[in-house]
This record gives structure tokens, C-alpha cells and sequence, in this order.
């Protein structure tokens, strides 16, 4: 086992994630093996986790136009071409059909991604996101969107303020905001970083035999 990979697996021993309840068995045995697959679909599924309505089974492909919900207490690790999702409780995310206008919508819920390169569109109930070849994590609400670019570059437009663009660029974490669509409530408003962790990026790049740009600069739970 070369260094790289035995330092990758003791950060992530030391957070918990090669626990039974942590990195699913495919991941685990492929990164202890030194493989590194990029495999289609339902990596991980823990609890109440449907495709289009109808119960998902591990292996079982996300397709554009599929629409991903998890209920209460459930979670979701998949994969759709060179990008990969970690879909909490409680959530609903749709993949569009036509990928070059909107790529993935956030109807409710949390979802943790990492995206390859290129250029992608995302809508939340608050805004539209332009990312290019970055992770972020979102919690969205009707009228409030918790927005962390976790690196990479980010163009947000608010549905409050139609015309306003806001460029964001972070290497780590730099620069959590709330979009907000409340009256009397800024369109966007600077936060701190929570709910999502290094550990979590690095498990999800290296579905893709990629890293994050802060691996190996240490750690963050949040």
C-alpha cells in the first residue's frame, strides 16, 4: 500500500467512515484494494430511498430525467457520469433531461456533490447556480437556501434580486451564504460553514480517481 492511499484511509479510520455506517462495502474494499471505480448508480442506500417514486436498489442507475427522494432517517451515495452525490434525509433532487440548460434541481433537503469538470446549472428554490468543476453543499428550504461552494467557482443569480450576479470562488470552505426570498431578509447573507465534512469530498472524489484541492492539508468536520 503506497503512502498516499495510507494516509487517505487513516483520515478516513479516524473520522469513522470505514465503520459499517460509514463508507459503503464497495468503496471501502475498493480503496483498501487500491482501486479506485467509477461505477454507475446507487452506491449506498440506508433507509427509505426512491427513484421516480419506486423503492432504489444498490446498483440500480440515476438517469437524467430521474427524480432521487430519501425519507426520514435515510441517505443516499450515488454516481451519474463523473459526478457523485450524497443525498441526506428528508430530501428531493431531480436530473434534467436536457443537462445543457439545467443539470440538477434541488426541490427540498440536503445534498452534499462533486462535480467534474465543466460547466453546470443547478436551481434551488431560492436561485439559479452556475458551478464550474466543484463541490458544494446545499440545504434548501422554500424561501432559504444554505449555500456552501466547497471549491471551485460559482456565479449565483437570486430570484429576489432578477439581473444580480454574485461570483464566488473558494478553495475550502471560504465562502457559506444564505439565499434568501423573504421579505425583509437580504438576497444573500454570509454564515459559517456546517453540516458537511473534508472526509465526505475526499470519499466522493475518489469514486472518480480524483482529489479534492485541499487533500492532504488536513480535516474538517463541521
Amino acid at each position: 500500500m503506497n503512502r498516499s492511499r495510507r494516509r487517505l484511509l487513516q483520515q478516513l479510520a479516524a473520522l469513522g467512515l470505514l465503520s459499517g455506517a460509514g463508507i459503503p462495502g464497495l468503496i471501502r474494499d475498493a480503496l483498501a484494494a487500491g482501486n479506485y471505480p467509477s461505477v454507475q448508480g446507487m452506491h449506498k442506500i440506508k433507509g427509505d430511498v426512491r427513484i421516480n417514486g419506486k423503492a432504489a436498489k444498490e446498483g440500480q442507475p440515476v438517469l437524467p430525467g430521474d427524480k432521487v427522494t430519501t425519507g426520514a432517517d435515510s441517505e443516499a451515495i450515488y454516481v451519474i457520469d463523473r459526478n457523485a452525490f450524497l443525498q441526506r434525509s428528508n430530501s428531493t433532487v431531480s436530473f434534467s433531461k436536457d443537462a445543457a440548460k439545467e443539470f440538477m434541481r434541488v426541490v427540498s433537503g440536503k445534498i452534499l456533490s462533486v462535480f467534474e469538470h465543466g460547466e453546470k446549472r443547478l436551481v434551488v428554490p431560492t436561485a439559479a447556480i452556475g458551478i464550474r468543476g466543484t463541490a458544494c453543499y446545499i440545504e434548501a428550504e422554500p424561501k432559504q437556501v444554505y449555500f456552501c461552494l466547497c471549491y471551485g467557482t460559482a456565479l449565483v443569480e437570486p430570484n429576489a434580486e432578477p439581473g444580480r450576479v454574485e461570483r464566488i470562488v473558494t478553495e475550502h470552505h471560504d465562502h457559506p451564504i444564505f439565499i434568501h426570498h423573504d421579505q425583509g431578509m437580504p438576497s444573500m447573507a454570509n454564515t459559517t460553514v456546517a453540516n458537511h465534512t473534508d472526509a465526505e469530498l475526499i470519499m466522493l472524489e475518489w469514486l472518480h480517481r480524483r482529489r479534492p484541492p485541499f487533500y492532504g492539508l488536513g480535516l474538517s468536520a463541521y
